[in-house]
């Protein structure tokens, strides 16, 4: 019989087990952060769906015109779901490990990407790319949903002194 414990990790005291509604928070994240990585394929790879639709709302720009604005369209979207993925990570991270600003800022951003998928609905982009941001969407809102739970207050609560 060994006297002490044979795991290298000691929980640190006072910290409370992550209940089961951060944990499916966290998860939703990690869904959110994989679904956004989809999104920006799919937006790289209906590039040319978007010229085509740049070209039908503005018939008045130039042939360079469109094509800068499609670089700029296809370029900001892959700089944006980059940060966004990013921040999926270390927000998720975050919220496991008990910080309360975690689940503040988790939810500001999801009532901004709400604003943002409104707003974009009549963005000249492809549709298959409009038709995938309520899917990104909804991880955000699955997220929040548990991070707002009863058992996920006390869990924040617990840890944030």
């Amino acid at each position: 019989m060994q006297p002490y414990p044979t795991s290298t990790q000691m929980p640190q005291p006072g910290t409370p087990p992550v209940p089961p509604s951060v944990a499916n928070a966290v998860k939703a994240m990690y869904a959110g952060a994989a679904v956004t990585v989809v999104g920006v394929v799919i937006e790289i790879l209906n590039a040319s769906a978007t010229k085509a639709a740049i070209q039908k709302r503005s018939p008045h720009m130039s042939a360079s015109q469109v094509a800068s604005t499609q670089h700029a369209l296809v370029i900001g979207a892959i700089v944006g779901g980059l940060i966004a993925i990013a921040a999926w990570i270390f927000l998720a991270r975050a919220c496991r490990n008990g910080n309360a600003w975690a689940r503040t800022t988790g939810t500001v951003f999801f009532a901004l990407a709400t604003v943002d998928t409104i707003g974009s609905a009549v963005a000249p982009v492809a549709v298959a790319v409009k038709a995938f941001w309520p899917v990104i969407w909804l991880a955000g809102l699955t997220a929040v949903i548990f991070l707002w739970q009863r058992a996920s207050t006390a869990f924040f609560k617990g840890t944030s002194e």
